[in-house]
């Protein structure tokens, strides 16, 4: 067992095919603890040099609607009229912390990303 840090994409993608290699190792084995190491290190490398950011709220919104096959109208229990959801969902009105908390109880969308900032459009008035 030869194991190094994960310092540059070669040194990654041969940990990854190092990976492959060892998928069927049996745990409590040498090759099992090699497999372990190499896991760790490469989630390492990846949150280092490949963060996932969170959507902004309307994206994180729109992807749930995509999942759950919902349109714009669907969104009034959480956010108000018709009118309330396509300012929020253009927009053109932020969500409020009472939009915030029935989204993610309705809808289960994540907090961390109902609460980032977002830029709102100008109307063009």
């Amino acid at each position: 067992m030869n194991i190094k840090p994960i310092k540059t994409e070669a040194d990654y993608e041969a940990a990854l095919e190092r990976t492959m290699m060892l998928m069927d190792a049996a745990l409590d084995t040498p090759e099992g603890d090699e497999l372990d190491i190499l896991g760790t290190l490469i989630e390492a490398y990846e949150v280092k040099r490949h963060p996932i950011e969170t959507p902004n709220p309307i994206e994180a919104i729109r992807f749930r609607m995509e999942q759950f096959g919902l349109r714009d109208k669907d969104l009034v229990p959480y956010i108000g009229g018709t009118g309330r959801v396509s300012e929020v969902m253009n927009y053109r009105r932020k969500l409020t912390l009472t939009m915030i908390r029935k989204l993610h109880d309705g809808l289960n969308i994540p907090t961390e990303s109902l609460v980032q900032d977002y830029p709102l459009h100008s109307t063009g008035e």
